[in-house]
């Protein structure tokens, strides 16, 4: 959806939900902060009653006499009774008119003629409490105006409740410049990801502050970042693969077009020669497939056993004619990783090495370990490899010089290289004593784990496997 169809945005969503927390926890206190005033002016009310209640019973004076010296308050008055006649009253205070209320009186009277001595009444001016003590065939009432003394909690309510609204206003208004603020760096990133094209992957934010945005921040360049390396190493594929099919497919149409239909020996030959440069590509086709599997299949979580792997493979290479392979080391240690990829490997280096030196020759593999790093390698005694040109065996399609042959698609060493390193090693080259090249794949040793901690080995093939144990 988008920013112009979308109904809500996340900044106001987020307002609104914290508005609406401090509106709710505002109401909560002022409910509370309510209930207990209100409480609290009811027990003095019901307190001053018990007071007048107590004074009236202990006096001597006639219920008339006492009640006509009774000095009102401001919510509060007394009156004498002989059942609805009025003996005497003291003043009322504004807005409760006690003697002049019919309302009050006929409340009154219903009450104590049900001998209802306390508690609440009706009047013209709300309810009301009140007490009556009988004495000498009179009755001395005093009456409370429960809506007068609730004045004070009334404007101390709408008070808070004003100034709730300006704090909530308040709040609002400093959210909305807080979020806001929050929220632009969030805006820079959306700005910069909807502006990076396939064509400019250059483009990196700034991270400011150590906070989770700014962590998302440096997230989102490093994604960028590997995104990029493989956009280019996709676009340095693509453009050796474009630049070895242009090879055969030059050869096989220059010699169709010079191809002499008339003749048969040269229609056999044009004939050989384009399935040859056919074979040829599929070839390169395969290899390049085994090294886009190579870098982006997942591995088998493995523990390897160095000395098994090496045996495994002396037994493989033995079947590649016309050397004499051995043994010259076998290392005990354990790497993690996946087998059969390190079997690939290793025997694409021993196939490599087979192709470039002379028939006859001996080709040594070997392995070795110390505390942090198992070596697999290769000794073979052929021409060898120039220093200056050994930082390049490893690259796609790069053959160092025709010495060392042109047969192949110029893969093999590359993908040898995508499986080490998908095991956090590296691949080095280096002298044979006596002449010739040493390839040596460099893996990190697994070190640390006694022999009870190991899960139990299981076989595959010849290679001894500890599969990791998972949960």
């Amino acid at each position: 959806m988008s920013p112009t169809t979308r109904p809500i945005s996340t900044r106001v969503r987020i307002l609104g939900a914290i508005l609406g927390v401090v509106l709710l926890g505002m109401m909560i206190a002022g409910g509370i902060t309510f209930a207990a005033q209100r409480e609290r002016v009811l027990a003095n009310a019901q307190k001053q009653l018990d007071g007048f209640a107590s004074s009236v019973a202990s006096s001597s004076d006639d219920p008339v006499d006492l009640v006509a010296g009774t000095i009102p308050g401001r919510t509060d008055g007394t009156l004498a009774l002989d059942g609805d006649q009025v003996l005497a009253a003291t003043p009322s205070p504004p807005g409760l008119a006690i003697a002049d209320d019919p309302v009050l009186l006929s409340s009154l009277t219903a009450r104590l003629a049900d001998q209802q001595l306390s508690g609440q009444a009706d009047s013209s001016h709300g309810p009301v409490l009140y007490v009556a003590v009988a004495d000498r065939g009179a009755t001395a009432v005093q009456v409370i105006s429960i809506d007068q003394r609730m004045e004070l909690v009334a404007l101390s309510t709408t008070t808070y409740a004003l100034s709730a609204v300006g704090v909530l206003l308040l709040v609002g208004v400093a959210g909305w410049f807080v979020t806001g603020r929050l929220f632009s760096p969030l805006k820079r990133l959306r700005d910069t990801t909807d502006a990076i094209t396939i064509d400019d992957l250059g483009t990196r934010l700034r991270a400011h502050g150590y906070d989770e945005i700014s962590d998302l921040t440096t997230s989102v360049n490093g994604m960028l970042d590997r995104l990029a390396m493989s956009v280019d190493a996709q676009r340095h594929l693509l453009d050796d693969v474009r630049h070895e099919l242009k090879t055969p497919i030059t050869i096989v149409r220059g010699h169709l077009e010079m191809m002499d239909p008339s003749d048969p020996q040269d229609a056999s030959d044009t004939r050989d020669l384009g399935i040859a440069e056919l074979d040829r590509l599929a070839r390169l086709v395969d290899d390049i497939d085994a090294l886009a599997d190579a870098e982006t299949a997942t591995l088998s979580a493995s523990l390897i056993d160095v000395g098994g792997l090496t045996d495994r493979v002396a037994e493989l290479v033995g079947a590649i004619p016309h050397h004499t392979w051995s043994i010259e080391a076998r290392a005990s240690g354990r790497v993690h990783g996946d087998a059969d990829r390190l079997v690939q490997a290793w025997l694409q280096l021993a196939d490599n090495a087979a192709k470039y030196t002379p028939a006859g020759s001996a080709i040594e593999i070997g392995s070795s370990a110390d505390d942090t790093t198992a070596r697999l390698w290769v000794r073979d005694h052929g021409p060898g490899i120039p220093p200056a040109a050994r930082h390049r065996v490893f690259r796609r399609f790069d053959r160092i010089s025709p010495g060392r042959g042109i047969e192949g698609s110029g893969l093999g060493l590359a993908i040898v290289d995508a499986i080490v390193r998908a095991h956090d090693g590296h691949c080095s080259v280096g002298d044979t004593p006596g002449g010739g090249a040493t390839m040596t794949l460099h893996l990190p040793l697994v070190r640390g784990r006694s022999a009870a901690e190991l899960p139990t080995p299981v076989r595959a093939g010849d290679v001894v496997l500890q599969r990791e144990a998972t949960g």
